[in-house]
């Protein structure tokens, strides 16, 4: 599957010019043209890089890129006229991983973005935690026999309710998005169909929580997703 890249930039021929390009590259790309309308992109489909414009109408990119780092450590490489030192200490003080300033060469940002993108394969890799046997305070988690145990009792998990309780797991500081979520199990693009992820996140707290009515495990964030909800 392609690479899957957002463009939040008001300037159109810019806007278009990246898509065109980046397109003609193999990527597969989704625009916006002012900060509301790219974060709400963001919320509802899975990315793997973003370009934000820092001056955008709506929302600043300022503001968008601190709203996606609260859900999201996705790599993030800001577009920006401003090139001031300031700038891009504010910029990537706030989570952006790289910075090209205006005006730049197509060849220059396509090497930014390979660089980006491979950089976080490397470190999206299994760490520590992602192994065979958790014991997360009631809960033992098998995966070698795709098994759950609480209180020593085998809880019966279907195996995508298995695969999503393992993603959080193995990924405690992360929010997940429904969009990541369907994107990291189903292993397809997210087309909004929220009641398929809500549906299973119900069996699952039924299945493991003590009080499904006030999870432990599973935490709502409301308006953005998911997180694992104690420390492993």
């Amino acid at each position: 599957m392609n690479n899957k890249l957002l463009i939040i930039e008001d300037d159109i021929d810019i806007n278009e010019m990246l898509v065109s390009y980046l397109k003609m590259e193999g990527f597969d790309v989704d625009s916006a043209k002012d900060g509301k309308d790219g974060l709400e992109l963001f919320i509802k489909t899975p990315y793997d890089l973003v370009i934000l414009d820092l001056m955008l109408p709506k929302m600043s990119g300022m503001e968008v890129l601190k709203r996606i780092r609260d859900i999201s450590e996705i790599p993030i490489l800001i577009l920006s006229a401003k090139d001031k030192d300031i700038d891009k200490a504010i910029g990537l003080g706030n989570g952006a991983d790289d910075y090209i300033a205006k005006p730049f060469s197509m060849i220059e940002i396509l090497a930014r973005i390979k660089a980006n993108l491979r950089r976080a394969n490397q470190y999206s890799k299994p760490s520590k935690i992602d192994k065979d046997l958790i014991e997360l305070n009631d809960l033992i988690i098998d995966a070698s026999q795709f098994r759950v145990l609480k209180n020593n009792q085998d809880i019966n998990l279907t195996y995508k309710e298995f695969q999503i309780l393992y993603l959080f797991v193995t990924h405690p500081n992360q929010v997940f998005t429904r969009a990541n979520i369907f994107k990291a199990v189903w292993e397809e693009e997210y087309f909004g169909d929220e009641n398929i992820i809500n549906v299973h996140i119900r069996r699952l707290r039924e299945k493991i929580e003590t009080d499904s009515s006030s999870p432990e495990y599973i935490k709502t964030l409301w308006g953005i997703g998911y997180k694992l909800g104690v420390s492993l």
